[in-house]
């Protein structure tokens, strides 16, 4: 027998023996492979490398055991590292492949924040299967999604990543991609590890920067951006990676409280935890850490259990442990956990990429589920009935997004490939389109581009046709990781472009496809109707034209606040309240005399220039049907703790169209021991409904679902009254209230 095969036959052996010790087989498996190990390789499972050495440098690293884990490695290598893993080290541990199949792999869907958007989370658990299938086809058995980092702030850059702003719908979402990437079982052959980050806080970056620092009080913390963590956790999240900001002074990847206390000693994590690339080193330069050997002592001690990249726990945990800095109980528990993941993996019995005679990559059945989530995830902003359109009509394409098939894609496609693309244009191109007629005129080489010189022919394409849809957004890597904007408006002269359609005095449709909330409420006036794309994906040409030409009707509603101007950042829904709220008769700016006498305006909390409202509120998206909300109904008035409050309201298609209204429910508790939020999401359903028919919705609402953390920082129902809401988006709806009792 090969020196590694032991480890694959231990396997075998457990699986068919058992003891009355009370240890279940992963865990025997698990401590007798543990006692067999070295410090040197225990150590190494929990050292991850990106690929980017000579394949025989890595493999001997492989070799001597030095190597837990590594990511990004061409997938046409991982059999043959893995065998290296498996039949030429002395124990025989494989391997476990991480990449970042964060909205897709190959076939590509919508970024996060459109797939939030769908409010769907079938849907989002549909994708995120179909991308591990992909995935773990070609040997990719870890995934660092979904991120769940709460997003308050449009200019940051990874707001793309995100499930928006809410804690409810980024807990159910993200469950929801969780139970996708893993499915049942971790060992199938569809399933792969998912990694919930950014742990925690990471959304909240001062100034909306990237890796910048957040101050976010405990109370806060619990409330709203831990939530959507527990409740991954609680259905079975195999990993979890550290953030890059510190919190309060504390960076994530040395912070013992969050990664003891309330990771295991609370919520009973048992999967292992990764640093983001390099965020363990980072604390060097957040003066956290002196050096490369106190940052190795900081996370270990910390319960970080492998290292991404940096490899101080290689270089000093070493000596750490000999100078009693670093306890070997600690390194036992982190190879533990790294252990038992690859335990569930399966990749202990089948450590290697099965040769498959017919690939799911970019298969019609995957085709269709991205084509779906681009459907679903689009929201219509404004329609002034131009929309749909006429397939009888002639309609020029104009814009730069409108041929965009790499920026379609979005960030953090690695894997995309843009020759599979179907944009709005090659869709025009399509036999399914081919009929209608169309003139295209990009106007503009690119969204950043600042010439003009081809305005007056795109104005010449206008006037030749019906109706004009324009075509804009931002380039894939204007958002994302590292790339956080101070401006949010369409970049170069794309709302140029777009006046100059409009002065054509034709119909104008702007469909916009980017990768956060843009600031576009100076470009509203030029156009008739407004379909928003969150980078939309491969299928997402076909999508926008199903949309247009109402094959399909929008059903999508934002997952985030859409702010009239920067400057009202941060603005999001679930506030808390000041002690003087703005009221409907503010004075505008325009509106106060000129040497007017000092003072304060009404005293109520408002921008002078941009006032009190965002421009679209969370929950918002029209529809080319409309809907009727009415016969609200409580199943009682008053309540206990543990009581479950039903909920019921009648909602009508109103109009000759079929379609679908997510309805959601919202409540306020209106007075706690800590200030509450004007209102919270706590339930949503996306209703089908025919034209002219009407449904009772009905919401089955925990009353435990209200509990928080407050005074005194214990989690509890509070008794008092509260407000309630079925509505349509956060600002309207039918409102009634009832009582928590003591």
């Amino acid at each position: 027998m090969k020196k590694g095969l032991f480890v694959i036959c231990m396997a075998a052996l457990f699986a068919t023996s058992c003891t009355q010790t009370g240890k279940t087989e992963e865990d025997r498996f698990i401590e007798d492979l543990l006692s067999q190990m070295t410090l040197e390789e225990k150590i190494g499972q929990m050292n991850q490398i990106h690929f980017d050495k000579s394949l025989d440098s890595i493999k001997a690293q492989v070799r001597n055991g030095e190597l837990g884990s590594m990511l990004n490695i061409d997938p046409k290598l991982i059999n043959e590292i893995q065998k290296t893993a498996v039949e030429e080290s002395r124990l025989g541990i494989p391997l476990i492949i991480g990449r970042d199949i964060v909205h897709g792999y190959k076939t590509v869907l919508p970024i996060p924040l459109g797939m939030a958007a769908s409010f769907d989370p079938q849907l989002v658990e549909k994708g995120t299967h179909m991308a591990a299938t992909e995935a773990r086809e070609q040997g990719i058995t870890w995934t660092f999604a979904p991120m769940l980092d709460i997003s308050r702030d449009a200019r940051w850059g990874r707001i793309a990543e995100s499930l928006g702003e809410d804690p409810y719908l980024t807990s159910e979402l993200g469950v929801a991609m969780v139970r996708g990437f893993q499915g049942d079982n971790l060992s199938d052959n569809d399933a792969i590890a998912a990694c919930v980050k950014h742990f925690v806080g990471y959304g909240a970056s001062e100034g909306g920067q990237d890796y910048n620092s957040t101050n976010i009080p405990e109370r806060l913390l619990r409330n709203v951006y831990l939530p959507p963590f527990q409740k991954t956790v609680e259905a079975g999240a195999a990993t979890l990676m550290t953030s890059f900001n510190d919190n309060d002074g504390v960076p994530a990847s040395g912070n013992d409280f969050l990664l003891r206390t309330v990771l295991r000693d609370e919520w009973g994590f048992d999967g292992f935890v990764v640093s983001d690339w390099c965020s363990m080193v980072e604390m060097i330069n957040h003066g956290f850490a002196a050096d490369r050997k106190d940052v190795a002592r900081l996370s270990a001690n910390a319960g970080l259990d492998m290292e991404m990249v940096s490899q101080t726990y290689v270089d000093y945990l070493p000596e750490l442990i000999a100078e009693n800095k670093v306890s070997i109980d600690v390194i036992d528990n982190a190879v533990r956990n790294i252990l038992r993941i690859k335990y569930r993996l399966g990749l202990f019995e089948n450590p290697y990429v099965d040769e498959v005679e017919t690939s799911t990559i970019y298969s019609d059945e995957h085709l269709q589920t991205a084509r779906q989530a681009a459907t679903e995830s689009a929201i219509l902003l404004k329609n002034n009935g131009v929309l749909p359109l006429k397939e009888n009509k002639t309609v020029a394409i104009i814009g730069p997004m409108a041929h965009a098939p790499y920026d379609q894609l979005g960030t953090w496609s690695f894997d995309g490939d843009k020759n599979h693309t179907v944009t709005p244009l090659k869709a025009l191109q399509s036999d399914e389109y081919k009929h209608i007629k169309y003139y295209y005129e990009a106007g503009l080489g690119h969204s950043r581009d600042e010439s003009t010189r081809n305005f007056e022919r795109a104005k010449s394409i206008a006037r030749q046709a019906d109706v004009v849809v324009v075509f804009v957004g931002e380039e894939a890597i204007l958002s994302g990781e590292a790339h956080s904007l101070s401006d949010i408006n369409l970049i170069g002269k794309q709302s140029d472009l777009l006046k100059a359609i409009k002065s054509t005095g034709k119909p104008v449709v702007m469909v916009v496809m980017a990768g956060r909330p843009l600031t576009i409420e100076r470009d509203l006036p030029y156009a008739d109707a407004v379909l928003y794309n969150f980078h939309p994906g491969t299928m997402g040409g076909l999508a926008i034209m199903d949309l247009l030409y109402g094959k399909a009707n929008p059903s999508g509603k934002l997952p985030v606040t859409f702010v009239r101007e920067v400057g009202q950042i941060p603005m999001y829904y679930n506030h808390n309240n000041t002690g003087r709220p703005a009221q409907d008769w503010i004075t505008p700016i325009n509106d106060i005399p000129l040497e007017a006498p000092q003072t304060s305006l009404g005293n109520t909390s408002f921008y002078l220039d941009s006032g009190k409202d965002p421009l679209f509120a969370f929950g918002y998206g029209l529809s080319y049907s409309t809907f009727e909300y009415s016969d609200l109904n409580l199943s009682s008035n008053e309540v206990n703790a543990n009581d479950t409050l039903t909920v019921t309201a009648t909602i009508k298609n109103t109009s000759d169209i079929d379609g679908t209204e997510v309805v959601q429910l919202y409540v306020r508790d209106l007075v706690g021991s800590i200030t509450r939020p004007v209102k919270e999401l706590k339930g949503f359903q996306r209703l089908a409904l025919k034209a002219g028919e009407a449904q009772t919705v009905s919401f089955k609402l925990p009353i435990s679902e209200l509990a928080f953390y407050g005074k005194d920082l214990i989690k509890k129902v509070e008794a008092g009254q509260f407000d309630i809401w079925v509505a349509p988006n956060s600002t309207e709806g039918l409102k009634g209230s009832f009582t928590v009792k003591e």
